[in-house]
């Protein structure tokens, strides 16, 4: 993308910079310079997260850069949306509603809420349940929420058999159909996806948002659209 509008380069810099705070202060002054809500994040933010995403697939930002970029994504993202509510303009619809979690008997927690910011910093709705998640409360929340994707990470090689047993039990309650399965963790990978049922696996935060799209067939875009 290029940039005529020199707001719309710093908003860009903020993200990849990943400066939460001054991702927020240019929001601010954007939308008090008159700057419309959507083009902010369409123009300006949303391209930034992308560039992040490509920068760790060329090896250049690691995980501590991903998190922090997608805080400062998420930051910008808490001032425009209410922006646009009180014009009576309308928010961009979230791509998809993802459930994500780490199995039961699992309280490790990093490589998950990586994977739930950088989903949510790409315009997923995303409810994180957190760690030690029990089997049924995955399946509540995917009923409650009425989700497009379920998200679970295993780092134990006893916990992941729980993986499957949430498969099993969507797939008991009729849920399976209506929502797709992704896993991740240390010990999983594609061949175990296959054999629980899950519909792809993801080894980190930035695959996992590839696999995401690819699952709920969706095309790569940022918040608000391509």
């Amino acid at each position: 993308m290029s940039f005529s509008d020199g707001i719309f380069a710093e908003m860009y810099e903020t993200v990849v910079r990943c400066d939460r705070d001054g991702a927020a202060k240019l929001a601010r002054r954007a939308l008090a310079d008159g700057v419309p809500p959507v083009r902010a994040l369409e123009e300006g933010f949303a391209p930034g997260i992308r560039k992040v995403g490509d920068l760790w697939e060329e090896g250049e930002y690691f995980l501590p850069e991903l998190l922090s970029a997608a805080e400062a994504m998420k930051a910008a993202m808490a001032i425009i949306e209410p922006a646009l509510r009180s014009e009576g303009g309308k928010a961009p619809e979230s791509r998809a509603t993802v459930v994500i979690g780490t199995i039961q008997g699992d309280i490790h927690d990093i490589g998950k809420s990586l994977v739930a910011a950088m989903l949510s910093a790409t315009g997923f709705k995303v409810v994180d349940l957190g760690p030690d998640v029990a089997f049924h409360r995955f399946i509540e929340s995917v009923k409650e929420e009425k989700a497009d994707l379920l998200c679970m990470s295993a780092l134990l090689t006893t916990t992941m058999s729980g993986q499957g047993e949430v498969v099993r039990l969507l797939e008991e309650q009729g849920l399976r159909r209506d929502v797709r399965v992704l896993v991740g963790g240390s010990p999983v990978d594609a061949a175990w996806a296959e054999r629980i049922g899950a519909d792809g696996y993801a080894p980190n935060a930035m695959d996992a948002i590839r696999a995401a799209e690819k699952v709920l067939g969706l095309g790569k875009a940022g918040p608000g659209g391509a």
